[in-house]
């Protein structure tokens, strides 16, 4: 009789949004996003904010209202120079107030911003201008040299300096730096160069008539680089939608507290995580940004003792070189932070821990990648945090655990799979190349290709990476494409690109090499070869010499888990 007729199975249905109620009071499950381009944030901040500073860089510091009339210059140069709606326009500067005009001025003209890294080593470089097609680029003088390089040049160059706004100290060495690379006499490159000074002054006094082409946010606001050798980049399509949602999702996960916060930007804006939760939240937030060039535990500690920063978007890498210093005297104005982001690589408890009691802020990892603007999850501020996790996602985001083969079966909770997000933060797609966007978006998915699980409650774990990807210091490194480089080396058989645990910076990149019959490994000539070859965050930072040939599967490719599994304990690293 119960085998004729079984009772009917229970049918438990699964929450499809459980972190929804572990979301913070002050956090709204969704938003109204302004229906505008980028440049909006700035033009809203300097309207309601005018006279707040909008970022201070050494003894620079601009408000609101000049960094919107120098972008509304800048802007009106590039049209008057026959810019249209469209056009890519690259952006090759540290973080410095220039960053902020010049990319807003571009996104004003109708352009659409191109990110070039000072990472880049020039035949990268020449690689991204040539695909994105980029005729004008803005740059720092001294990296002109990475833009004039080859054949793909573009037809303006404008630049501009550090020198004058620097310590004297550091001003010398700028100085010295401009002369070994650029020589003695000025920036030459094949077309038309300008000063981003002369750029600001040519229309100075004459913005506030200025009316910019009409542009909708569906419109191409940023392309970026995600990876891909030089002779075929990859590149992310974002559109000022994009950029706006991420931005609008942040500056309310902070608690859209406006004209209030001072942020440390540290993050490089030509990274997608540091031009999100530094500059476009900052200017949703109406937040002085306290700038800096480039990360040094010291620099940042002065920093942080001067200005009394409350916001502090970072990487673990940061974190773990900031806590030795911070231990050894009280520093004024750190317990002025109320909270701090860790993202771009895994943040050890430890770390975390340790920070959080220097400075009793609220220290929280978050996770996004470059496809998603990049932010998609982020640790709730209000101290039901869990360590560990990369938090919940951000309001309209929705997140879901699939198989890693099919990509279509969603796992139980706490099984591992990949994760797959969407949200009004995904990408447009992929520059030019409608192949791989369908392969990462699928269904209105994106793929991300990380491994991860996800509690009851609703927070995510990252656990692995379906793909060999490194993160060094929130850095992405493709092992492909530093393979190619080193198999170059004179005498080289073989050699595999893994990353090693590093309690510092995440991961080091570490090679493994394989000589050819009576060759001997000269490991000096080798990072010399490197150094020459690869941009610094793809160098090797261990290097180890196997007499036996790698191992490899059936179809020829090497077992990277293999090696990555034979590392030794993850040791802290040194700053160089």
């Amino acid at each position: 009789m119960s085998q004729l007729n079984p009772p009917p199975l229970e049918v438990v249905e699964r929450d499809p949004r459980p972190w929804l109620k572990q979301y913070p009071a002050t956090v709204p499950h969704t938003l109204h996003y302004p229906d505008q381009t980028m440049p909006w944030l700035l033009e809203r901040a300097a309207n309601k904010w005018p006279d707040r500073a909008g970022c201070i860089y050494y003894g620079d510091s601009l408000t609101y209202s000049k960094l919107y009339s120098r972008a509304r210059r800048v802007a009106m140069w590039l049209i008057e120079k026959g810019l249209q709606p469209g056009d890519r326009v690259g952006i090759l500067l540290p973080n410095c107030p220039d960053y902020i005009y010049a990319l807003n001025g571009v996104w004003l003209a109708g352009g659409t911003a191109v990110a070039l890294s000072p990472l880049f080593i020039p035949e990268e470089a020449e690689a991204f201008i040539k695909s994105t097609q980029c005729e004008i680029v803005i740059t720092l003088d001294v990296l002109t040299p990475l833009v004039c390089h080859g054949d793909a040049q573009p037809k303006t160059v404008i630049y501009t300096s550090l020198g004058t706004r620097l310590s004297r100290l550091e001003g010398l060495g700028y100085a010295w730096m401009r002369l070994m690379r650029l020589g003695w006499k000025k920036i030459h490159p094949k077309g038309e160069s300008v000063s981003l000074a002369d750029v600001t002054k040519a229309g100075k006094g004459g913005e506030d008539g200025f009316e910019p082409p009409r542009m909708t946010a569906a419109d191409r606001a940023y392309i970026l680089p995600t990876g891909g050798t030089t002779s075929e980049p990859k590149a992310v399509a974002l559109s000022h939608s994009n950029l706006m949602a991420n931005a609008w999702q942040l500056c309310h996960w902070a608690g859209n507290r406006g004209g209030e916060e001072t942020l440390l930007a540290i993050l490089p804006f030509f990274h997608s995580y540091g031009l999100s939760t530094c500059m476009t939240n900052g200017a949703a937030l109406g937040a002085t940004l306290i700038l800096h060039h480039r990360f040094r535990p010291n620099s940042v500690v002065r920093l942080i003792e001067k200005h009394r920063p409350t916001v502090f978007p970072t990487v673990p890498a940061m974190l773990a070189a900031l806590n030795p210093v911070l231990e050894k005297s009280p520093v004024p104005g750190l317990k002025e932070m109320k909270f701090v982001i860790s993202g771009g690589a895994a943040l050890p408890r430890t770390v975390a821990d340790r920070f959080a009691e220097l400075s009793e802020a609220a220290v929280v990892e978050g996770y996004g990648l470059s496809e998603a603007s990049p932010v998609t999850h982020a640790g709730p501020l209000d101290g039901n945090a869990i360590s560990g996790t990369i938090g919940l996602p951000l309001p309209d985001t929705d997140a879901r655990i699939v198989d890693p083969d099919s990509g279509t079966e969603e796992m139980p909770y706490g099984e591992v799979g990949e994760l797959v997000v969407r949200g009004p933060q995904v990408m447009m797609g992929y520059w030019n190349d409608a192949e791989r966007t369908g392969q990462a978006i699928r269904d209105g998915w994106l793929h991300t290709g990380d491994l991860a699980t996800c509690d009851e409650k609703g927070f995510f774990r990252i656990v692995d990476r379906k793909k060999d990807l490194i993160i060094t210091s929130g850095f992405n490194v493709y092992p492909g494409d530093v393979e190619e480089v080193l198999r170059t080396y004179p005498g080289i058989k073989d050699v595999a690109i893994v990353g090693a645990p590093d309690l510092g910076k995440g991961e080091l990149v570490k090679a493994i090499v394989v000589m050819q019959p009576g060759k001997t490994f000269n490991q000096h000539d080798f990072e010399a070869f490197s150094r020459k070859h690869l941009a610094a965050h793809k160098r090797p930072r261990m290097i180890e010499e196997r007499k036996q040939d790698l191992p490899r599967n059936f179809l020829g490719k090497v077992l990277r888990r293999e090696l990555r599994d034979a590392a030794p304990a993850p040791e802290e690293s040194k700053e160089e």
